[in-house]
């Protein structure tokens, strides 16, 4: 399903690149700006099964997009200056905004090289457990048993089920179907219990993947100190947020904050939810971020930038470079809203 779903997107970007629909569309839905997603940058890898692709790009891919917006004109602004300009109805350039969630060692490595050579500010948005080192990134630690076994036994509530894992395709099936669950899994214990126990079955060291690909404080704290670099929170844990208490979602919130502001000694006034899409982040999550007292808040909703957003400032929406189409022909139906605008229903605020 997750593989049609992605074959109809892409033919659904291309058909707009191709019928120059996306040069229609532009004058209504590509807003004042917009807010660039990303998670890894990286050099491509050769590996068949890679199910967690979306969220990496090339930095060839990173390096074109930027080129792009540079030849179109567009301000490439910080966090701080998006929000400035909503709030002064500042509309005269369009802007964008680049924004790399987690806090991966791959970002210092391969985005900001690209970043300087074009002179763009970006925002990391951090876990702050991820930070410490004890984080779990349950999503790569099951890549990486699913990518070693044949087999694999996991139980779905009470039930034990045993999945093929013996090629490729059985591989990508399998990952789908577990990955699916564990987001739709009312409980955060599940998860954490599930994923350490393939880990512990098949050899995997879950704690090791974050030390491996994240940056530890000492990391952050000279990454910070580059003009471009901006650090945002991204939660302590990476959980749901609206699967947590009230209680639970605000001091994840809230305290992601105070601890990196504690490590790294700057101000943190910028957040984005994890995960971030409707069964995430919802209205609750809106306001508990605002009333501590954050400048802006961003989802993983696709969408571009209005003037309305200005009413909406904890609920902003994103677009993402998505690893699985880094084709350059599409980057003017990007940033043209086309795509989001569709995916929306044609509405422009979708902050529900």
């Amino acid at each position: 399903m997750k593989q049609f779903r992605n074959n109809v997107i892409r033919a659904g970007l291309g058909a707009l690149y191709l019928t120059g629909a996306h040069y229609l569309l532009r004058p209504i839905f590509s807003g004042v700006g917009a807010i660039f997603m990303l998670h890894h940058v990286r050099p491509r890898r050769d590996e068949e099964f890679q199910p967690n692709r979306h969220l990496e790009v090339a930095p060839e891919f990173l390096r074109a997009m930027l080129a792009h917006l540079r030849s179109a004109g567009v301000d490439i602004v910080t966090m701080d200056e998006v929000h400035q300009r909503l709030m002064e109805r500042n509309f005269s350039r369009r802007f964008a905004c680049f924004t790399f969630d987690d806090g991966y060692r791959d970002n210092r490595e391969f985005a900001l090289p690209v970043m300087r050579e074009f002179e763009a500010p970006f925002t990391m948005y951090v876990a702050s457990d991820f930070a410490e080192g004890i984080g779990r990134l349950w999503w790569i630690a099951l890549e990486m048993v699913i990518a070693k076994a044949s087999s694999i036994e996991a139980r779905f509530g009470d039930v034990a089920t045993r999945l093929d894992t013996s090629t490729p395709a059985a591989k990508q099936a399998s990952f789908d179907h577990l990955h699916e669950w564990l987001r739709g899994s009312p409980n955060e214990h599940d998860i954490q219990h599930e994923i350490a126990a393939l880990c512990a079955r098949h050899g995997v060291d879950e704690i090791a993947i974050c030390r491996d690909l994240c940056m530890p404080w000492d990391e952050l704290k000279r990454f910070a100190d580059d003009p471009l670099v901006t650090i945002g929170a991204h939660s302590i844990t990476h959980r749901n947020l609206a699967r947590q208490t009230r209680e639970s979602a605000g001091h994840e919130i809230e305290m992601s904050r105070a601890r990196i502001e504690g490590e790294l000694q700057l101000p943190v006034v910028h957040f984005a939810y994890p995960y971030g899409d409707k069964v995430a982040a919802g209205a609750r999550e809106f306001v508990l971020a605002q009333a501590v007292g954050y400048k802006t808040a961003v989802t993983t909703r696709p969408g571009m930038v209005f003037p309305e957003s200005v009413d909406h400032l904890t609920a902003l929406p994103r677009v993402s470079l998505n690893g699985n189409y880094q084709d350059t022909r599409i980057l003017p139906v990007l940033t043209s809203g086309a795509a989001t605008a569709m995916w929306n229903g044609f509405r422009r605020i979708d902050a529900a």
